[in-house]
């Protein structure tokens, strides 16, 4: 048997302590000395510099205002305006412009702060609350709010006076943002637009909606977090930071809140003040940081002896209950009853189906959109797609016993499966292939690239069977079998070692018409279906070799859809309940303890 260091060329390293994960998280600050929320938005200083000003706890207004050294509040002069729903400009404690604010009435009030108190200085020409700022003393811009009609008013400042200039491109108030002058930035629901000194441009939408969320950082760098969902019904704890072109979610605050406020970067940020619900204010402040330079940092891939004694590993297959699913591009052609191969989210193939009638299109998936290739020879829909690359698959049987394979550009006929079936179950490639079930049948066959051989068949008879794996181990999930009461509750799990069925532990929710993504038997998912042939579920499960853990749904119900893929970066394309939409399910890395035998 091969060595480890034969196979990677290194040896397995002993670690006294465990790697971390380079990302960053929430930790506990100090507390303020006036619990609020609604303090004033926008940049209010660093981390370990910061600044709450006003703000309101139920029916009483604040003007009280408190400097953060890196570990305790202190309070410094009130402004000379108690009010809520602020915003801000400034880069330390020592220099801030306040302006707007409610009290009840909206107010256009600007005060300037000098480290230890507050001047009045020239009035907004708008004026509004619930609104964002960035900048600094002498240069700063505020935007957006409501007057209480919101508006998309943005305002620069130059030490002494407000200029009215361009408009965000979206009335929106509520809004949070940050920035230094000349160049800012807005988020508002998934909205997110950039000023470049001149104008507002819309740019990639945020992963979750919100509003009254606080945001810290420059346009190439920034961190959003916190925030109330647009319905208004709960308050959010998400992080999400951006890097100039993709927001990527991060780890939660510990508390979801809204009317939060916060200061600093995108790596060392603060969040204070804020409503944890309901309407009760806080106190609270949390501390975003990554871990130290010198720590010791996980690598996907990674393998080493923890502490000398177990072996562990960080990789994507240990982190499927952490996965989630997030909107992809529509498929051209809509359909439900398709096949589908792929090796990733982002390379995969679709075709067949029902759109109705039954269509021969097919259509490849390169991770942005997908493109329209050569049909398949025979329209049909209910067969099974088998494979696990976007350049090789085949589509096997459906309404008759027809077999054809992909090359990466056209169909071929080759030789037909024994027994004609419909919505079967699948493992494999186009080189070692299985199919079992189907047409409410237990037949198991298998394909060695040529032809296909009977051999062992199902104990439970069925059609609509969930399945993943390969021609040596494979799972039969869940199927339809009409003779139970009811039919489409059958729950029943098989795994194939490669000579055999074997009933293995049954799924959480019994349902049917679900499809499968997994590269083996001993790991995959299974996703979507319906519990009575008529709804649609979101449901997705992950099975590790011995037992079902549910982990996060569909974004949309769905059933009969195509699944391809291994299931630690799979796709889920059309089906019944969204017949043109695509899912994409990508696991985050994750360190587990590694069996070895």
């Amino acid at each position: 048997m091969a060595t480890y260091k034969e196979i990677k060329g290194v040896t397995v390293q002993t670690k006294d302590e465990d790697p971390v994960i380079n990302a960053g998280s929430w930790s506990a600050g100090g507390n303020l000395n006036t619990t609020r929320q609604a303090s004033a938005r926008g940049t209010t200083g660093t981390q370990t510099a910061g600044v709450a000003t006003g703000g309101n706890s139920g029916g009483s207004m604040y003007g009280q205002t408190e400097q953060y050294n890196g570990s305790a509040w202190s309070e410094v002069n009130d402004l000379n305006t108690a009010r809520k729903s602020l915003a801000s400009c400034a880069t330390s404690n020592t220099a801030l412009v306040v302006a707007g604010g409610n009290t009840p009435t909206v107010k256009a009030d600007t005060e300037s702060f000098d480290g230890s108190s507050w001047t009045e200085v020239n009035d907004l020409n708008t004026a509004r609350h619930a609104f964002a700022g960035a900048g600094t003393q002498t240069a700063g811009l505020v935007f957006g709010g409501s007057t209480p009609t919101a508006v998309a008013n943005t305002e620069s400042w130059n030490g002494t006076s407000w200029t009215e200039v361009n408009d965000l491109n979206e009335a929106a108030g509520g809004v949070s943002g940050a920035g230094l002058q000349p160049a800012a930035f807005m988020v508002y629901h998934n909205q997110h637009e950039v000023w470049n000194g001149s104008s507002w441009t819309e740019t990639t939408e945020l992963n979750t909606s919100r509003t009254h969320m606080a945001s810290t950082g420059i346009t190439t760098a920034s961190l959003v977090f916190g925030g109330e969902n647009p319905g208004g019904s709960a308050r959010l704890a998400n992080t999400e930071s951006w890097n100039g072109s993709t927001w990527t979610e991060g780890n939660d605050l510990s508390t979801g809140t809204y009317f939060n406020s916060g200061s600093g970067t995108n790596t060392l940020a603060l969040n204070f003040t804020g409503d944890p619900g309901p309407g009760s204010g806080t106190n609270t402040s949390e501390e975003w940081s990554f871990p130290p330079a010198t720590q010791d940092k996980l690598k996907e891939g990674m393998i080493f002896l923890s502490g000398g004694t177990t072996l562990k590993g960080f990789g994507k297959a240990a982190g499927i209950p952490a996965a989630t699913w997030a909107s992809g591009p529509d498929i051209t052609t809509a359909r439900s009853d398709a096949g589908g191969s792929g090796s990733s989210s982002t390379s995969a193939i679709i075709f067949g189906g029902n759109v109705p009638p039954t269509t021969a299109n097919t259509e490849q998936y390169d991770g942005s959109s997908w493109t329209e290739k050569n049909n398949l020879n025979t329209a049909r829909s209910g067969a099974c797609g088998l494979g696990q690359s976007a350049s090789a698959a085949l589509y096997v049987s459906g309404p008759s016993a027809i077999v054809e394979q992909w090359d990466g550009t056209n169909w071929t006929e080759v030789n037909d499966v024994n027994t004609q079936r419909g919505r079967a179950g699948r493992g494999g490639t186009t080189a070692s292939g299985l199919i079992f079930g189907g047409g409410n049948g237990t037949e198991t066959e298998t394909w060695d690239g040529t032809s296909w051989t009977e051999v062992s068949e199902l104990n439970t008879a069925g059609s609509y069977v969930s399945s993943f794996g390969a021609s040596s181990s494979a799972i039969a999930g869940n199927r339809y079998q009409p003779s139970t009461s009811p039919a489409y509750l059958q729950n029943k799990v098989e795994s194939w070692d490669g000579s055999a069925w074997t009933e293995v532990a049954e799924m959480n929710t019994a349902r049917a018409e679900m499809q499968g993504a997994g590269a083996t038997g001993g790991q995959g998912l299974i996703a979507g279906g319906s519990t009575n042939g008529s709804t649609e579920v979101a449901n997705t499960e992950a099975w590790n070799g011995s037992s079902w853990t549910e982990v996060n749904d569909l974004g949309t119900g769905r059933r009969n859809s195509a699944n391809t893929s291994p299931g630690i970066s799979s796709i889920v394309i059309g089906g019944t309940g969204d017949t043109n939409g695509t899912e994409e399910f990508q696991a985050d890395n994750a360190l587990s303890t590694v069996t070895v035998s």
